[in-house]
């Protein structure tokens, strides 16, 4: 799957705060808080979200934007959502999968006990798409439970940082780019 152009993704560009030298000097942030906090712009993006994932079963959103976006998905389709969480925010048992970051590593995990994830059909979504680590351990964790990830799917997707090419084969359905 490829990215959406047209009033989606315009409004999603209309909307988005850029912040320059956050985190860090050189980089510039992309802000979606604007396009979650506006009526249409939070309704445009959970709409055309629920059209591509219309079929799972689950919808799982990334620790912590993902969350947002994930739950007003899983609500307009009906389904539940499965929070994936940064290390150390849940109780124990929990699944973990760790990925590198370009200054680091970091974990993700999902409870081991409680929500059988076995056979059952996922959307991943999260905010934003850049090089691919925290969507890619995503995956790799829900499918390690026993799910099968149908597809990732991102408000924004930041085009030449490689995350589409990092996480093949997985589909990625983008609304944006930038």
């Amino acid at each position: 799957m490829t990215s959406e152009s047209g009033p989606v993704a315009d409004l999603i560009a209309a909307l988005t705060r850029d912040v320059a030298d956050f985190p860090q000097p050189g980089v510039r942030f992309k802000d979606l808080t604007p396009v979650f906090a506006d009526r249409r712009g939070m309704a445009a993006v959970t709409e055309s979200l629920a059209e591509v994932a219309f079929g799972a079963d689950l919808v799982a959103g990334i620790d912590s934007r993902g969350f947002l976006v994930a739950a007003a998905v899983a609500a307009r389709l009906g389904t539940g959502v499965l929070a994936i969480r940064k290390a150390g925010k849940l109780p124990p048992p929990v699944l973990a999968e760790r990925y590198d970051l370009e200054y680091g590593s970091a974990t993700l995990e999902i409870p081991a006990d409680g929500i059988d994830l076995r056979g059952r059909t996922v959307v991943i979504i999260d905010d934003v798409l850049a090089t691919g680590g925290s969507m890619g351990a995503a995956a790799r964790l829900v499918e390690r439970a026993g799910a099968h990830v149908s597809l990732a799917a991102v408000v924004m997707e930041l085009a030449g940082l490689g995350g589409r090419e990092a996480v093949a084969p997985l589909a990625v359905h983008s609304l944006s780019r930038a």
